[in-house]
C-alpha cells in the first residue's frame, strides 16, 4: 500500500504533542484524521483549522493510529482502541514506558511500534534563525529518532510515518522496546534532564547565595556547558589538568558511589512505575 494512501489518525490531537505531529502531517500526504476527547482540546485543534472526528469512527478507518495522549492514559485508550482496528493497522505510541511495561493492548493482525525523537542535536550545525528557534524540533531543526516495532517487516511504514510527524528527520535508529526505555527515561531523563536541573540550581546558588552578578554567572556557566559538552562528548580538546582535579572532586561529592545502578533492570522498572503511578506490583 503506498502512503498516499494510508490514513493516520492522531488521537489526543489536542494536546503538546498531538498539535505537533498533527501540523505536520496536515502538510504531508498521508490522510489524516484528528480525535480529541477534551473541550480545551477539541478547541485547539479547531483553531488550527482542523476538524474533530469521534474517535471509534476513525480508527476504524486507519492504517495507522498515533497515540498522542498522556502515558498515564496509554494503556487505558489502547484497550479501547485496539478492538476497533482493522488487520495490518499500526498502533503508534511516542514514548516508550507503557509499551514496556506492558500496559498496551495487543491483538493479532494489529502492529505495535514506539517512535521518540531525540530533540535537535547540540552538536547540530544550524544554519537559519528557524532552525535556531526550534530547540525541541519537529519545525525546522532537523533531528534524529529512535524507534522500535514488533514486526520488523513493518519497520519501512512506520518509518515514513515518523519522518513526517517529527520531520524533518535525519536517522531513525532502530531498537527493541526495553534499549528505548533505557535510552529515555534512564539515559536522558534520570541522567541529562537531571544534570540540566543541577546546573539551574548551581546557577541559583550561585547568584542567590554567593552574589555573584546574575549576568557574570549566565555568561560563564552558558558558554563552559558547550566546552564541558563538546570536550567530554566528543574529544574536541583535553580539560586542563586543574579542571581535571576540579572534575574528580565534584564527582566525589555530588555522585553517589552506586549511582551506576540505575542501569539495573530492577531500577528500570522502578522509575517507570513512578512515571506511570503504578502500583510498584504492576511490572
Amino acid at each position: 500500500m503506498s502512503t498516499s494512501q494510508e490514513t493516520v489518525v492522531v488521537v489526543g490531537a489536542g494536546g503538546k504533542m498531538g498539535l505537533r505531529v498533527s501540523a505536520n502531517l496536515a502538510r504531508s500526504q498521508f490522510r489524516a484524521l484528528y480525535c480529541e476527547a477534551s473541550g480545551p482540546g477539541t478547541e485547539r485543534v479547531r483553531a488550527e483549522g482542523r476538524a474533530v472526528v469521534p474517535t471509534a469512527d476513525a480508527v476504524r478507518e486507519a492504517d495507522v493510529v498515533v497515540l498522542a495522549t498522556p502515558d498515564t492514559v496509554l494503556g487505558q485508550v489502547s484497550h479501547e482502541i485496539v478492538p476497533l482496528l482493522k488487520d495490518g493497522a499500526v498502533l503508534l505510541t511516542l514514548d516508550p514506558a507503557a509499551a514496556y511495561a506492558g500496559l498496551l493492548a495487543t491483538r493479532d493482525g494489529v502492529v505495535q511500534a514506539v517512535a521518540h525523537p531525540c530533540h535537535p542535536s547540540v552538536f547540530l550545525e544550524r544554519t537559519t534563525a528557524e532552525e535556531w528557534a526550534d530547540t525541541f524540533g519537529g519545525v525546522s531543526a532537523p533531528q534524529d529518532v529512535v524507534a522500535a516495532v514488533d514486526d520488523p517487516a513493518e519497520q519501512s511504514r512506520v518509518e515514513a510515518v515518523v519522518r513526517v510527524i517529527y520531520g524533518p528527520v535525519l536517522d531513525v535508529h532502530w531498537v527493541t522496546v526495553k534499549q528505548l526505555a533505557v535510552l529515555e527515561p534512564t539515559l536522558v531523563e534520570t541522567v541529562a534532564c537531571m544534570v540540566g536541573t543541577l546546573l539551574k540550581e548551581a546557577l541559583h546558588e550561585t547568584v542567590h547565595t554567593v552574589g555573584v552578578p546574575e549576568a557574570a554567572a549566565r555568561a560563564i556557566l552558558h558558554g563552559h556547558i558547550q566546552i564541558a559538552l563538546t570536550n567530554a562528548l566528543r574529544g574536541s580538546n583535553p580539560f586542563s589538568s586543574g579542571c581535571e582535579i576540579a572534575i574528580a572532586y565534584g564527582h566525589e561529592t555530588i555522585i553517589k558511589d552506586d549511582w551506576k545502578r540505575i542501569f539495573d533492570d530492577a531500577e528500570l522498572d522502578r522509575v517507570i512505575t513512578r512515571m506511570l503511578r503504578l502500583e510498584p506490583s504492576t511490572k
